[in-house]
């Protein structure tokens, strides 16, 4: 028979259709007539014949093969090939996308076709005045027409989601309307306040700081240190309200800074496990250990990145913690100490930083919470709770029932000033203050932190209201905080902090005087 050869169309699907094509050859076309037999070709030599048999024969295998291996699990699932606009992909043409995407113009358009509706846009006049910005959204996707396989939206749902459609965007504009205001308002305020430190520094520099000692205690210089100090003299106020009780110079810091690195090689030379077997080692000599130290600068203000390993002040607070240990070896060092320090730092050079952090540890308090006196510690308590059952009743009364004792709370924010709990600038203003008013102010600031969260903390039991105080919201301002703070009355039965604390001492020493035991005869 003659030899005939199958022409591959190129709008085929894939090698399949071809394969298929060639194996049925009696498959009819959709016309439902067979097609008419091709009139034979003419005569050619043997060998080509046999050649282009071989062509074909190859051709024909290579398609079953294909057909056999990859095809076979899909043959009824395959349609008849459809015309379809140019484009290609590994097996045939990509059909044409029916849905193009639209912009807003092209769906406004059809829809006031639809519709019969004409959307006429505010006059300019009517739109709000000083308003930098058109809010934006994606909801108009909402107005797109459905794919063509779905049935087409009805009159009355094209006018539903129109509507959905300018409700979302009207709230989308209050929305960044409100947020431009509340920004306008923070800028607003950030000026303000950057206004009123600068007019407060050029007061502080030419008027109160050359006459410290006759206008320190003034009405007008403690309200205006009740506002927060200008940072840039910050940290001469706090050097002249600490006070150089100890008299101690830059040389003398220089002196105990050599010997803390003399001590600091002879620990790197010292193995740690001699260290741990040492049982005479006194607690001092262990919390002044050069391990202790370089642990909790690593953890002191981890988010500034200043004081760990590799930062600018790393060194600086390592230097002035471990002369400290030097220097004080009866309070040594202890964990906390290492925030005092980084704010002193940060505000103060590095020998002045040194006399104002020990003078600073060698106040009452920070003296008692530092060595760790456990009685005077309860006088503290104690006078703490006396002031916050007068100021907030309901939430002592609330703390009591969970047997919720102010040690819990106010050792963390005591023995690191609230440099820790609270943000670095409204911690620093707490330090303008306390510098002001001494010890009293720490407890008073303590009020007022359960002032502010008293409605929350009424809500919560022991657990959660200790990991509550522990760790506070960050968003605390200090306008907020130090209102909280003006509420509180540092007065009881006509008793101030200084009278109420004393009288708790005095009542301690009679009370170890009738305990006492009575002299032999």
């Amino acid at each position: 028979a003659p030899l005939g050869f199958t022409d591959v169309n190129l709008n085929s699907r894939n090698t399949y259709e071809v394969s298929r094509r060639r194996s049925a050859p009696e498959h009819l076309p959709h016309g439902g007539t067979a097609p008419a037999e091709p009139a034979p070709p003419p005569a050619e030599p043997a060998e080509r014949a046999r050649h282009r048999v071989g062509i074909a024969g190859a051709g024909s295998s290579f398609a079953e093969f294909f057909t056999r291996n990859f095809f076979t699990k899909r043959t009824k699932e395959l349609k008849p090939a459809v015309q379809s606009a140019p484009g290609w992909k590994l097996f045939g043409k990509v059909p044409p996308r029916e849905n193009l995407p639209k912009d807003s113009k092209i769906i406004q358009q059809e829809y006031e076709a639809r519709t019969g509706r004409m959307y006429k846009p505010p006059p300019p006049s009517a739109r709000r005045k000083n308003i930098e910005f058109e809010p934006l959204s994606t909801t108009a996707l909402i107005l797109e027409d459905r794919p063509a396989n779905l049935p087409a939206k009805s009159v009355e749902e094209a006018l539903r989601h129109r509507q959905e459609y300018d409700e979302m965007v009207a709230e989308a504009k209050k929305r960044e309307i409100k947020e431009a205001h509340k920004r306008k308002k923070i800028m607003r305020e950030r000026f303000k306040q950057e206004e009123n430190i600068a007019s407060a520094m050029v007061i502080w520099v030419n008027e109160i700081l050359p006459n410290w000692e006759g206008m320190r205690a003034t009405r007008r210089v403690r309200e205006l240190w009740w506002q927060g100090l200008p940072p840039s003299v910050r940290g001469k106020v706090w050097s002249l309200a600490v006070g150089n009780e100890l008299n101690i110079t830059p040389e003398l810091y220089e002196i105990f800074l050599s010997r803390a690195k003399e001590r600091w090689k002879s620990f790197s030379e010292t193995s740690s496990e001699n260290d741990t077997e040492d049982a005479g080692a006194s607690v001092a000599d262990r919390e002044a250990s050069l391990e202790l130290i370089k642990l909790d600068i690593s953890r002191t203000f981890p988010s500034l990145y200043i004081f760990q390993k590799g930062g600018p002040y790393h060194d600086l607070l390592h230097s002035v913690l471990g002369a400290y240990t030097c220097y004080r070896p009866d309070v040594g060092y202890v964990q906390g100490m290492s925030f005092i320090a980084a704010v002193l730092i940060l505000n103060l050079e590095e020998a002045d930083a040194f006399i104002a952090f020990a003078n600073l540890l060698n106040k009452p308090c920070q003296l008692a919470f530092f060595r760790v006196d456990h009685s005077m510690m309860l006088k503290y308590f104690a006078a703490f709770e006396v002031f916050f059952e007068e100021n907030l009743p309901k939430l002592f009364l609330h703390f009591k029932s969970y047997s919720l004792t102010p040690d819990i709370y106010l050792i963390d924010w005591i023995f690191t000033l609230y440099s820790k709990s609270l943000p670095l600038d409204l911690a620093c203003r707490v330090w303008d203050v306390f510098c002001r008013d001494g010890e009293e102010f720490l407890f008073r600031t303590g009020l007022g932190i359960l002032r502010l969260y008293e409605d929350i903390l009424l809500q919560m039991d022991f657990i959660h209201i200790a990991q509550f105080l522990t760790k506070l919201p960050e968003d605390i301002t200090s306008e907020k905080l130090f209102s909280c703070i003006a509420a509180i009355q540092m007065q009881n039965s006509n008793k101030k902090w200084a009278q109420v604390f004393a009288s708790l001492m005095k009542d301690n020493k009679e009370g170890d005087k009738n305990h006492s035991p009575a002299p032999k005869s």
